[in-house]
């Protein structure tokens, strides 16, 4: 029995179509926009003799490129997550990468596989765009978890600082040298727009509602009705790194009990269609009998939509919000 090896070289192709995104990322950028870097990359383009007000405006273009943009239907839907990723990449650069990559996956394809031309056109697309998105939803899970660590120590950072009488412009800037991207960058740029004369509560209600996080909401409330109504900031800001450090933590307990569940439904979700691919390897004339039958395509339709709920309710059954 021969077994077929091009799911296989489907599976490479598009894993590599994933790495080949990095790293154009990397070439076109620097290893100052990986997350990790030790120096925030604000500081890095200041060290290589970039003025403040340069740097500013560049990371400024690429935290907002992103928002509202529309070319093309499904860039709606990664531009959300581009921006919580912050992609230094323009939407622009970022579709003309799509193309590039569909066509790399097209060689690759017509290189490795017999497929008809028509099949290798649909891989190609789906390979092509399905890899830039999955690498944006990467960057931006990612982006999103680190900030989530780094924000109980930046705000402990600020509380300490403003206990020995730095002023909160002070604890801002002292945030934005010490700690490491991507927060690190985010309050350098607060830092900096402050010394410009915009509003430090505002900026941080803007960096709160652009990475869509409960705890960043939680600081820009504490600090806007501190300055509002007075009182201690440095105590409001300690018992604030308390309950965003306990609430991290009891994130953390909340994942490792459901992580079972998790798996499970991941699991269920993706055994059929492990099992289909399995089949045709390995017995490529299973269906051989039926498969001209009037009933065929048919039951294959509800057997594919019935898949695709059955993942959808795992999907919503594992998602558990704290």
């Amino acid at each position: 029995m021969e077994i077929s090896i091009e799911p296989l070289i489907y599976i490479g192709i598009f894993i590599g179509v994933v790495m080949l995104v990095e790293g154009i990322y990397l070439v076109a950028f620097g290893k100052s926009i990986s997350l990790n870097n030790r120096v925030n990359r604000r500081l890095e383009m200041l060290d290589k003799g970039a003025t403040r007000e340069a740097v500013l405006e560049q990371l400024r273009k690429e935290m907002s490129q992103h928002k509202g943009q529309s070319i093309l239907p499904l860039y709606a839907m990664l531009a959300d997550k581009a921006q919580k990723a912050n992609i230094a990449f323009s939407p622009t650069a970022l579709i003309m990468i799509m193309v590039l990559l569909t066509g790399v996956a097209f060689i690759g394809l017509t290189i490795g596989t017999g497929a008809g031309l028509s099949v290798r056109i649909v891989a190609s697309v789906v390979i092509g765009i399905g890899g830039v998105y999955m690498w944006v939803s990467k960057k931006a899970k990612q982006r999103l978890s680190m900030i989530e660590e780094q924000l109980p120590d930046a705000v402990e950072l600020m509380v300490r600082s403003l206990r020995v009488g730095h002023p909160f412009s002070s604890a801002i800037n002292i945030v934005a040298k010490e700690v490491a991207d991507p927060l690190g960058s985010e309050f350098g740029m607060i830092a900096d727009e402050a010394a410009y004369g915009r509003d430090i509560t505002e900026a941080l209600k803007e960096l709160a509602e652009r990475m869509d996080m409960q705890d960043l909401r939680f600081l820009a409330v504490a600090v806007s009705i501190q300055s509002q109504s007075g009182g201690n900031l440095a105590e409001i800001l300690d018992g604030l790194a308390k309950v965003i450090r306990a609430r991290f933590k009891l994130f953390r307990r909340v994942k490792a009990i459901t992580a079972e569940a998790k798996w499970s439904g991941m699991f269920l979700s993706g055994f059929p269609f492990v099992a289909l691919v399995g089949i045709n390897l390995l017995e490529p004339d299973y269906y051989a009998d039926v498969i001209d039958t009037p009933a065929f395509i048919p039951a294959c339709v509800v057997v594919a939509v019935f898949l695709v709920v059955n993942v959808i309710f795992m999907k919503m059954m594992v998602n558990i919000k704290v």
